[in-house]
């Protein structure tokens, strides 16, 4: 049987306030004086999302809805199966939007999700993830804009969580498998 610890910090609060600014800017200027509506995806983007959209210039017209999907299922590896649990309450015909999500591996929850948000006929999709695990990639998605590479370790912290755990923590830690 396997129990899972907490580990070493791989990402210091600072860091990420950091490169979380730096994307704030890059997102203003691609969307200089234009509205955006900005959609985060639930749970896990929450902190994200909510310091992304803080650090955006107060003249910028910045929306914001939320999605809920899974495709954990309480596991350290997707299952591949995406199901919405809760969907975009906006209309995005003709809109700006940008898709935040916390952490792309397998790249197959934001394929399905950028598919179908495309479906809906926005004037632009785009995407804005925390952390980008290409190792663990089975389908090619497109992100203009990232926060950082990792590699396949699984972490938690900063909105990203285990079974539900350490959501709340404010760096990035490395999750230990530990036999027991």
């Amino acid at each position: 049987m396997s129990e899972y610890k907490l580990g070493d910090v791989m990402m210091p609060r600072d860091v990420i306030a950091g490169r979380v600014k730096e994307l704030a800017a890059e997102i203003a200027n691609d969307f200089d004086k234009q509205e955006l509506l900005v959609v985060g995806i639930l749970t896990g983007a929450s902190i994200f999302l909510t310091d992304l959209v803080r650090e955006m210039p107060e003249d910028m017209d910045v929306r914001m809805d939320f999605m809920s999907v899974s495709s954990y299922m309480q596991s350290t590896q997707s299952s591949g199966v995406v199901r919405i649990l809760h969907d975009i309450k906006t209309s995005i015909e003709g809109k700006n939007v940008l898709v935040v999500e916390d952490i792309i591996d397998s790249g197959l929850t934001l394929a399905y999700l950028l598919k179908l948000l495309s479906s809906r006929k926005p004037k632009s999709l785009k995407t804005c993830v925390l952390l980008d695990k290409p190792s663990r990639r089975k389908t090619e998605v497109k992100v203009e804009y990232k926060g950082f590479e990792v590699p396949d370790e699984f972490v938690v912290g900063y909105g990203l969580d285990y079974a539900g755990m350490w959501r709340h923590l404010k760096d990035i830690r490395k999750v230990n498998v530990v036999e027991v």
